[in-house]
């Protein structure tokens, strides 16, 4: 099938593109500069120029495609509500191209939208969610009630692996470097659940392949939660720096905006996705890829 793709050239992005082109797909992927342009056609892909803000580019991506997959998310945690807002209006007007087709329409959430005691389940819904991102889940049922196909698929806070640079790791890290300490918080007893990017890229292919059942939670983590002190404890070894726990109070000073996402508590499972999909995570954890030197701890 021909799949129109947003944020195809991100992170995530590429591993999906070059996923769906290895089993035989078409990718349409959407481009904001020339750059991407030429990324797209070098990995052999076709380009279609606009970007999130262009809502006649995104209607005619979609109306072009057999399938969409949006990835595409505007990073400015500055700004964060806002294009929380900007995701569901993108969702919405993809969405309203999509209305009276038979086109399967994958969104992309995060399982960071429920952190509570418990684990989290495909099955836990997001109703009355005070998060800002539950705008792009509330965008997905509502075209959903409109007869649009739409599947959620809702990435593990830390997607992890080569060319991760804005991620909750890479954070993390520049953060330790900035303050010359590993922070954790309240004794560092929360849990990031975390996807090899190539394994969520297998997951997005098999969602769009398998008989798709509109509504449907995907979740794309590998594994359920990883303590936040063992990430710290071993960023702190790696720049040889202590590691400190703070208030939240405390805490807020020194991470500023990345505060939320350190104290984030987010067990999560996937084991209603497995079983639908066939889906098996093959490739290195968040840990291995700490320990293979995946992520820079120079300091420059």
């Amino acid at each position: 099938m021909k799949v129109f793709v947003t944020g195809a050239t991100g992170f995530v992005g590429t591993a999906v593109v070059k996923e769906l082109l290895a089993h035989g797909h078409q990718v349409l992927g959407l481009a904001r500069s020339e750059e991407s342009v030429n990324n797209l056609i070098a990995a052999g892909a076709e380009a279609h120029r606009g970007d999130l803000n262009d809502f006649e580019s995104l209607k005619s991506g979609a109306i072009a495609a057999d399938a969409v997959i949006h990835l595409g998310f505007v990073h400015d945690f500055t700004r964060f509500e806002e294009m929380c807002t900007l995701d569901g209006k993108v969702i919405e007007t993809i969405g309203e191209a999509l209305l009276g087709t038979d086109k399967s329409f994958l969104i992309t959430s995060g399982t960071a939208l429920f952190s509570k005691d418990g684990i989290t389940t495909e099955k836990d819904l997001s109703a009355n969610n005070p998060h800002p991102r539950i705008a792009t889940e509330n965008a997905a049922d509502t075209i959903a009630a409109k007869g649009v196909k739409v599947a959620v698929v809702r990435l593990s806070p830390s997607v992890h692996g080569k060319g991760d640079l804005i991620g909750f790791v890479p954070t993390s890290i520049h953060i330790a470097k900035a303050k010359r300490k590993a922070a954790i918080i309240n004794g560092g007893n929360n849990f990031w659940p975390a996807v090899h990017r190539l394994d969520a890229a297998k997951l997005y292919r098999l969602a769009l392949e398998k008989p798709f059942i509109s509504g449907t939670r995907y979740h794309a983590v590998a594994e359920q939660g990883i303590p936040f002190k063992d990430i710290a404890t071993f960023i702190a070894q790696k720049l040889q720096i202590p590691v400190v726990s703070l208030t939240d109070g405390e805490a807020a000073e020194h991470f500023g905006w990345f505060a939320h996402f350190a104290k984030l508590s987010n067990l999560t499972s996937s084991e209603a996705t497995k079983a639908t999909l066939g889906w098996n995570p093959q490739h290195p954890t968040l840990m291995e890829d700490l320990q293979n030197d995946v992520y820079s701890f120079e300091i420059k």
